[in-house]
């Protein structure tokens, strides 16, 4: 009984000591599924802090999964972005666990922004789910239903990590 009491206490205190973002030199890797219409794929970004509430990175996505219809190559299914994000965690105060951060992004098929959220179990791992969302397409005219990959809205959503 004593040792189950120690490890139950343990593993509170594990997660009561995770912080989300501690600004500057911070950095977060994730990595997860991205889903959007006619397609689902795989998502991974890197995040560093520059300052007490921004950070920079990239993320990049590939569409595994699309409708047999789509006639894709690679530059149709592959994407990736530098963003910058104001990670807003401390100034919302829901939890010390807790960051959201909106942010912009420039990729390879437009310009767009997202809202994103994680929390942190420990340390070193937690979960992750963003919202993006094309805000000015570099093809103006009209998209093949393949050049809309990545070029609609989209979530992303997985496990988050400190480095």
């Amino acid at each position: 009984m004593k040792k189950t009491i120690l490890i139950i206490s343990l593993l509170i205190v594990s997660f009561v000591n995770a912080q989300v973002f501690i600004g500057s030199g911070d950095n977060k890797f994730q990595v997860g599924a991205n889903f959007q219409n006619t397609a689902s794929g795989i998502n991974a970004s890197y995040d560093f802090g520059l300052g007490e509430n921004m950070s920079v990175g990239f993320s990049t996505t590939y569409a595994l999964s699309i409708d047999e219809d789509l006639d894709a190559d690679f530059t149709d299914r592959f994407d990736i972005k530098a963003r910058f994000n104001a990670n807003l965690g401390n100034v919302v105060n829901i939890d010390e666990n807790f960051d959201i951060y909106p942010g912009l992004n420039i990729s390879l098929k437009n310009f767009g922004g997202h809202l994103g959220m994680r929390y942190f179990f420990t340390d070193g791992f937690g979960i992750y789910t963003e919202l993006n969302t094309p805000f000015a397409k570099y093809k103006t005219d009209t998209l093949t239903p393949a050049q809309k990959l990545h070029n609609q809205f989209t979530i992303n959503l997985g496990a988050a990590f400190n480095l």
